[in-house]
């Protein structure tokens, strides 16, 4: 078990929880010296996917301020946000009610801090915020300055500071790095006997492993495997043509485990991940449930093999890649219509999935047009007389649709191109559509896997 605040994160947030019953305004200034300011976030540990408030009091009656929180991750590298707030006349400023006249975002965002998160001025642009080392938390540090500063600028006096651990699993929550055959990833476990619903989380092109989602569902009770497919260990170190078998010897793992029950298990995937998702529902009949995020309705760039079944890949045309004078790449044409029948046989044929889909889409993901795809699954399954899918499609919203609360990234670096890719989107937009989605992609898989 662990010690120290990694062990106090379930105890905080239960009274963070049972704080924020009683919404209103929140008056700590009998806690704070005479004329001190102070900077309050509650809880000061936390989930990351959980709300946390706020608050600054001992500031001058109507005094503006810049809040900002600064993030380092694993390799040092620097994240900061900003916005700009007006004191009441009691000299109190609180994030759940007050509104934010500049900085990084505008209006009333309790959270906007922490989705606003992006590259320091110092660092290279275009970095994504997602933690890789889930077992330790994202430290952030909240500061308040003297007046109003423009994002990404040096900002003025520094009146206060308060750290916050946003945390992406709890203390009870095992951890089991996995090497079944051929099968490789982490097995996230809640706290108790179980048995839990099982899930296998996967992400995108860029490959690797990443747990950040699945550490997340654990502390939901869900049993949840990530799962790469390349770029890690002895797998693949790029993305060749896929065999299904390999996510169908994970989904019996996952399933036969003792801690997980059954009759079925439910897959989460975004991007390229939402297509093995699409395909594990459709072939496979261990899946139940399936969430795809900013998919495609077919196979796309590599082949996907199931015995004697091929669906090949829809190629990408990168001469239809546009790049703007900042030098970001839109490869939003790039892909081949699906529709066209040349391209038929790549077609996931989904009408055959026995199980619950959830589509989640950004109207403005410039990654490819995965609002189209979406309409495409959706009315194949119509054709076919089923009605077992729900959509979630977010105007203003981009490609990476993340848990609640994730830094915004509208452009991010390529690992594979090494090039900024425009993921599209307005931040705000993005944000709410991210806390909505996380919750119902939540409810989905409890419904569904109960």
């Amino acid at each position: 078990m662990w010690r120290g605040a990694a062990s106090r994160v379930w105890d905080v947030c239960l009274e963070h929880f049972r704080g924020l019953s009683h919404p209103g305004r929140v008056s700590l200034r009998r806690c704070s010296r005479r004329g001190a300011v102070t900077v309050s976030v509650t809880p000061a540990a936390g989930l990351a996917d959980q709300p946390a408030r706020i608050a600054v009091w001992g500031l001058k009656p109507l005094q503006e301020v810049t809040l900002r929180a600064l993030v380092a991750n694993e390799h040092g590298s620097l994240f900061d946000s900003c916005a700009h707030y007006q004191a009441d006349h009691q000299g109190e400023v609180d994030l759940s009610v007050d509104l934010s006249q500049g900085g990084d975002y505008t209006g009333l965002e309790p959270m906007g801090l922490f989705w606003s998160l992006s590259p320091a001025a110092m660092e290279k642009p275009y970095q994504k915020l997602e933690l890789k080392k889930v077992k330790a938390p994202m430290k952030v540090e909240v500061s308040v300055h003297q007046g109003y500063s423009k994002p990404r600028a040096i900002p003025g006096q520094v009146l206060a500071k308060a750290s916050v651990e946003r945390w992406f699993t709890l203390p009870d929550v095992r951890r089991i790095r996995l090497k079944e055959g051929v099968v490789r990833g982490s097995l996230f476990l809640p706290p108790g006997n179980g048995p839990f619903p099982g899930v296998i989380d996967m992400f995108g092109d860029e490959g690797g492993l990443t747990e950040f989602r699945s550490s997340l569902l654990a502390t939901h009770g869900f049993a949840a495997l990530s799962l790469p497919y390349f770029n890690f260990e002895d797998l693949p170190k790029v993305m060749e043509d896929f065999h299904l078998e390999y996510f169908e010897q994970a989904a019996r793992f996952l399933l036969h485990h003792s801690k997980v029950k059954g009759p079925g298990i439910g897959v989460v995937g975004i991007g390229k991940g939402a297509e093995f998702a699409s395909s594990m529902m459709t072939f496979l009949p261990e899946v139940v449930a399936a969430v795809c995020i900013s998919g495609c309705s077919s196979i796309t760039a590599s082949a996907l093999h199931y015995g004697q079944l091929t669906l090949p890949g829809i190629r990408f045309n990168m001469s239809r890649v546009s790049v703007s004078e900042s030098g970001v790449f839109d490869i939003y044409e790039a892909l081949d219509d699906p529709l066209d029948p040349a391209n038929s046989s790549s077609r996931i044929p989904i009408e055959k999935a026995e199980g619950h889909f959830l589509f989640v889409v950004g109207e403005d993901d410039r990654n490819w047009k995965s609002s189209l795809y979406a309409q495409i699954a959706i009315g194949c399954l119509r054709q076919h007389g089923k009605d077992n899918f729900k959509l979630l499609s977010y105007a203003g919203a981009g490609h990476r649709i993340n848990p609640s609360f994730s830094p915004v990234c509208l452009v991010a670096l390529d690992h594979v191109l090494g090039v900024p890719i425009l993921s599209g989107g307005e931040s705000k937009a993005h944000a709410h559509a991210q806390e909505h989605s996380w919750r119902e992609i939540l409810e989905f898989l409890h419904i569904h896997l109960s």
